[in-house]
């Protein structure tokens, strides 16, 4: 497992450190200060491990709900640059027309 780590790590060098990143996030980061005080007892009301174990689980799956929000978020902002990038694309814009013309009744 170890290996694991140190080889993951090789391939993660960010130029910039976590808590540099954490500021491009502030909903992230808010999450991580959360599960935080949990794992430190902040407010000191967790006798049971099952209760500190229910209250990470909770956290994690909050941090990976809003992780993933922020993931999509930022893929269609980068999608939609893309696209107004391309030539001969137009942006949606509010049709004026009200129909066709009127034509001659048929009989």
């Amino acid at each position: 497992m170890a290996d694991q780590w140190s080889e993951m790590e090789g391939r993660l060098k960010p130029s910039r450190s976590l808590e540099e990143r954490l500021r491009d996030h502030p909903e992230l980061r808010a999450k991580m200060e959360s599960l935080l005080a949990v794992v430190e007892n902040a407010a000191g009301d967790v006798e049971k491990a099952a209760e500190a174990e229910r209250r990470v689980t909770e956290e994690l799956r909050q941090l990976g709900n809003e992780a993933l929000h922020g993931w999509a978020r930022r893929q269609a902002q980068r999608k939609e640059g893309e696209v107004a990038q391309q030539p001969g694309v137009q942006r949606k814009e509010k049709k004026t027309s009200i129909g066709r013309p009127g034509t001659a009744r048929s009989k």
